[in-house]
């Protein structure tokens, strides 16, 4: 495939297919300069036609919670009592600062992920 601009879905899938083959090529050799081209062409034509937002605030806590093996019991420390718990995993009730502070520094859930974007 020849190198050039990605301007199409019709490109993407064909730089995608050139990765493929070329992945594993070893550094600063021919294959894997193209390789490492086609990534960057890749990259940035994800960056402005597929968009990946964070999770919504209860999925990133679910997930994290999925992950570690959490209850809802085990959650309280982070959240509250179990009631407040109930309510924010329902969304009932939105994260507060505390909360979101706490989640990220003990559970190492990103920022982005527990602050609602308003898109």
């Amino acid at each position: 495939m020849k190198i050039k601009p990605l301007r199409t879905e019709a490109d993407y899938n064909g730089a995608l297919a050139e990765i493929e083959k070329l992945w594993g090529s070893k550094p600063d050799t021919l294959k894997g300069d193209r390789l490492d081209v086609f990534i960057t062409l890749v990259e940035a034509y994800e960056r402005e036609h597929h968009e990946i937002l964070p999770p919504k605030p209860i999925d990133a806590i679910q997930f994290r919670m999925e992950q570690l093996g959490l209850t809802r019991k085990d959650m309280e420390p982070y959240i509250g009592h179990s009631g407040r718990v109930s309510e924010v995993l329902s969304g009932k009730r939105d994260l507060s600062l505390r909360m979101i502070k706490t989640l990220h520094q003990k559970l190492k859930i990103p920022f982005e992920s527990l602050i609602e974007s308003r898109h």
